[in-house]
């Protein structure tokens, strides 16, 4: 019995094939994406033709290029423990909850699905699902640019010379504030009414893609919002909530190029000097144990 899948540091296209829910007959190759979550391990669902295009190569105009193969689906595996079908169902109402306020236009879409994984020690429910393939640049709230530099060079690497696009950069970055607006307020509608705010502080969990939208691709580490003095962190010990509104600040101040409002509700709570600073040394606290760990 190969060794339990949610253990493993890492896994690939065989590892995915020996799970005993998974069809061997599959045609398409899954290859493990650059970003690999604390909470699931992430595969890309390839085409074998593209894949086959990416080894050998394609030839154009004389020019032999060698296209990366492009995912069609992304395919997610939870390494969290589910006790119990209600356990993994509250999983599942928390990407619905993020459906419910970013869905469609600023999250990567999922379809969640709840199997009987065969262990050593008999079945344990296993949590999956199928993530729709967002593309365009990371957007990093923690980046050294500052405006006049963050939105210019993103127009740069997802409209620049080669990708077809028509829109000019005026436009473009326009067209990112209008939606960025929208953005903004539908996570702060989540902390207000759902009391509740997705991982916006991890590296790569947001992304911005052509049409200027700020697309949400971590949907599983969804943090309650507690307006009281503790520093309230995830399973993992990360101060995910105070991080994450912190970052959404960012992305305010370095997208509409201004300061954001200190006198609103949650800025005025989550972001007052004292409390910043205990959650710095939460984080400092994490990171220290992590390195310990690896």
């Amino acid at each position: 019995m190969p060794a339990d899948i949610r253990n493993k540091p890492t896994i690939d296209h065989s590892d995915v094939l020996a799970l005993n829910f998974i069809n061997t007959s599959t045609p398409y190759i899954l290859r493990k994406h650059f970003r690999q979550g604390l909470r699931s391990h992430i595969m890309e669902i390839l085409d074998p033709t593209d894949v086959q295009k990416e080894h050998t190569g394609i030839v154009d105009d004389g020019v032999r290029w060698f296209p990366r193969a492009q995912p069609v689906r992304m395919f997610r595996i939870f390494r969290s423990r589910l006790t119990s079908l209600d356990r993994a169902l509250k999983e599942i109402g928390r990407v619905k909850l993020v459906e419910r306020y970013l869905a469609p236009d600023f999250m990567a879409t999922s379809t969640e699905c709840i199997v009987d994984y065969r262990t050593s020690d008999g079945y344990d429910l296993l949590l999956c699902g199928f993530q729709e393939v967002v593309i365009g640049e990371i957007l990093d709230p923690w980046t050294l640019l500052d405006t006049e530099q963050l939105l210019p060079a993103l127009y740069e690497m997802i409209c620049g010379q080669g990708s077809g696009a028509t829109v000019s950069q005026e436009q473009w970055i326009e067209t990112v504030r209008q939606r960025a607006a929208m953005f903004v307020e539908q996570i702060k509608r989540m902390i207000v009414e759902a009391e509740h705010i997705p991982d916006l502080a991890g590296a790569g969990n947001l992304f911005i893609t052509g049409c200027g939208d700020i697309r949400l691709v971590d949907i599983n580490n969804i943090s309650p919002v507690f307006f009281d003095s503790t520093i309230h962190p995830d399973e993992k010990g990360y101060p995910v909530c105070d991080k994450s509104i912190e970052a959404l600040s960012l992305i305010e101040r370095k997208i509409f190029d201004k300061p954001v409002d200190m006198d609103e509700d949650i800025y005025r709570f989550f972001l007052n000097p004292t409390r910043c600073s205990a959650v710095k040394e939460n984080e400092a606290r994490f990171w220290k144990a992590n390195s310990q760990r690896s």
